[in-house]
């Protein structure tokens, strides 16, 4: 079949919206975990870092299922993965409903939610950049923004639900919620342009100052033998602890301060808001001055927002907190497969993705756990906060000293890789 001039709609933006579609529900459902914390910590008088370990045993089975996952995309295509995956996370929340012992925490949340994880991410967002040259980082940012919006609207929601069913319903309704918008949108997705006799969006117009993507076709085992993956793997790891340390326990160390569950609920809500600007921003502006630079630029917002944190106890302090902690937030996490992406190039991004970013899932593993385990330890989230704080100083450094892989010889890295 020969390929075609793009149509007035390109499937891309259809891509690119079922994209962002599954990022709303898969990621906005599982920030519900912080709102749940609470009820579930009342009900069964289990530790902080108990509870929390559930969460963080997700986070470290969907980085290391999700190198598998993206191998899959790369051959199946995400369509047949995000089914699989929405199949799992609506049958874990489902579940999660019914739990009464902490084995069933740890096997409905930790392993059935976390397999439902593993690809969703990795899966849709390697689409969107087969299907965009021009554009790409905006593209991107806009479908990763999706996890803003849903962090925006499911967690308030949450909030609602659990306050006017009890936290068990509630659970029931988000599983359903999950199992039906995440299977219907991921019919909407292929691989690539070149199953419909497509090409990708400015194929041969990318701007100028970009790398040739197209030539830089690393393998998996290519790209671990490289100084710039591990450097990736650390910056995301530092970045994991730090997010998910603040996404699971700054709403019971707000309401812990006499700040009230809603108002605690709406801290989430403003970082998934503000997070939709950062990385569509930021996202766009990785298109123009540099991946690099903006990556910088995103991690020591965070830092100044962390040790912001450190001092804030009134309600306007959080919200100020979440402003800036979000547009850094989600200006990174539109990075992070344009990062993969213009080191290692699109014939692997998949199965590279998902080995990149397993750093930044153990992070977010260890990231909740240890500061639960702190708290219950000190009875305080300071030494936690103050950690994170290191941890995105480290990520500045590394980000400063990231460099381009350079060609040996002359010889072409694809050819090198193959």
């Amino acid at each position: 079949m020969t390929k075609n001039r793009a149509p007035k709609l390109f499937y891309g933006y259809i891509i690119a919206l079922a994209a962002f579609f599954i990022m709303v529900v898969t990621w906005g459902a599982f920030y519900c975990f912080g709102v749940f914390f609470k009820p579930v910590l009342i009900e069964f008088g289990w530790t902080r870092a108990a509870t929390s370990g559930a969460y963080s045993l997700a986070f470290v089975l969907s980085g290391f299922l999700g190198i598998f996952a993206g191998r899959l995309s790369d051959r199946l295509g995400p369509r047949i993965v995000v089914t699989g995956c929405g199949l799992f996370l609506g049958s874990g929340y489902l579940l999660m409903s019914q739990i009464s012992t902490i084995w069933q925490l740890y096997l409905f949340y930790g392993v059935i939610v976390g397999i439902g994880l593993s690809g969703a991410y990795v899966s849709a967002v390697s689409a969107v950049s087969r299907w965009f040259v021009k554009r790409r980082g905006l593209m991107t940012g806009i479908v990763i923004a999706g996890i803003g919006a849903g962090t925006m609207v499911m967690p308030p929601l949450a909030n609602w639900l659990i306050s006017s069913y009890g936290w068990r319903a509630s659970y029931t309704i988000i599983g359903i919620i999950v199992l039906v918008l995440i299977i219907l949108a991921a019919q909407f997705l292929k691989r690539d342009p070149s199953q419909i006799g497509l090409s990708p969006y400015g194929e041969g117009e990318a701007e100028q100052g970009s790398l040739n993507l197209e030539a830089r076709g690393f393998s998996l085992q290519r790209a671990i033998h490289t100084r710039q993956f591990w450097m990736l793997y650390a910056m995301f790891l530092c970045f994991g602890v730090s997010v998910q340390a603040i996404m699971v326990h700054i709403v019971i160390h707000a309401t812990e301060l006499e700040i009230s569950a809603a108002s605690a609920a709406n801290i989430l809500a403003i970082i998934g808001g503000v997070s939709i600007a950062g990385r569509i921003i930021m996202g766009s502006a990785g298109d123009r001055i540099g991946n690099k630079l903006v990556i910088t630029v995103c991690f020591i917002l965070m830092s100044v927002a962390l040790l912001w944190l450190l001092v804030t106890k009134e309600l306007w302090m959080f919200y100020l907190f979440a402003v800036v902690f979000g547009f850094a937030y989600g200006g990174w996490a539109a990075l992070i497969s344009l990062m993969v992406a213009e080191l290692f190039g699109l014939s692997s991004l998949g199965v590279i993705l998902g080995a990149v970013t397993f750093g930044l899932t153990i992070g977010e593993a260890i990231g909740p756990t240890l500061a639960g385990r702190i708290f219950d330890i000190t009875s305080s989230y300071q030494p936690a906060f103050l950690i994170c704080v290191g941890l995105s100083i480290i990520a500045i450094i590394l980000a400063l000293f990231l460099k381009p892989i350079t060609r040996k010889g002359g010889e072409n890295d694809s050819e090198r890789s193959t």
